[in-house]
């Protein structure tokens, strides 16, 4: 059985509808941004580095691997997309590199 619903009003509100359609106008940018960054947060292992970070202010990509049990190189894959994403940075203390948010 489909299930065809349709939308029937007795007049638009067409102030109503030119404010929304304005403020997301103003709020492009922004909403291109957010979209950018759930993008990002959308992949489970992201989602949780950020969730870490978020948790224990830095660490390092040595730290997520053994938390995670995941490779370095895999690890260091999702921390650049995410340093590349302007969500994360990198603060170089010899030759280790601690990510915080």
């Amino acid at each position: 059985m489909e299930n065809n619903q349709s939308c029937i009003r007795v007049f638009a509100d067409k102030v109503q509808i030119d404010n929304c359609r304005e403020i997301l106008q103003t709020n492009d940018k922004a909403f291109t941004q957010l979209s950018g960054l759930l993008a990002l947060a959308g992949n489970e292992v992201r989602l949780k580095i950020l969730f870490l970070l978020e948790e224990e202010n830095e660490l390092c990509p040595c730290d997520l691997s053994d938390i995670l049990g995941m490779s370095i190189p895999a690890v260091s894959q999702h921390l650049r997309k995410l340093k590349d994403g302007n969500v994360i940075e990198g603060k170089r203390e010899g030759q280790t590199i601690f990510y915080s948010l």
